[in-house]
């Protein structure tokens, strides 16, 4: 939920989607039920996790100095 909640900080998503995708991710029982998020909710997230450069955070290979700190 934060991410999104800085989504809309950031005005990536409007307040209905902001509500409307907190609300299915609240009553999503498992990651598989996320998944079936409608489509215009899905297109939503992917602009906004484009726009923040999410798949370029996930997908970089971590610098050595930063390992020592996700793993003491």
């Amino acid at each position: 939920m934060k991410t999104i909640d800085e989504m809309l900080h950031l005005d990536l998503l409007t307040s209905d989607q902001h509500a409307q995708i907190g609300a299915w991710i609240a009553q999503a029982g498992s990651a598989d039920e996320i998944l079936k998020m409608p489509a215009p909710l899905w297109l939503a997230l992917e602009r906004a996790s484009a726009a923040m450069g999410l798949d370029q955070d996930l997908a970089r290979n971590p610098q050595f100095d930063e390992i020592d700190t996700l793993w003491p």
